[in-house]
């Protein structure tokens, strides 16, 4: 039960920032996004490096 409260309070609290602060959600989104494409890149040059 606790679980479930907990993502309420969760999802409640994503929708007050995105509404109080839209930009720094922007932000953040774009900062998050940028970072799963560095370690994708990294990861890829990773495996390109390994000898066949």
């Amino acid at each position: 039960m606790n679980k479930k409260w907990m993502k309420v309070a969760a999802v409640a609290f994503v929708a007050w920032y995105v509404i109080s602060r839209p930009q720094g959600a922007a932000h953040l989104v774009n900062n998050a996004l940028s970072g799963l494409g560095n370690a994708a890149e990294s990861l890829s040059q990773f495996m390109s490096a390994i000898p066949n």
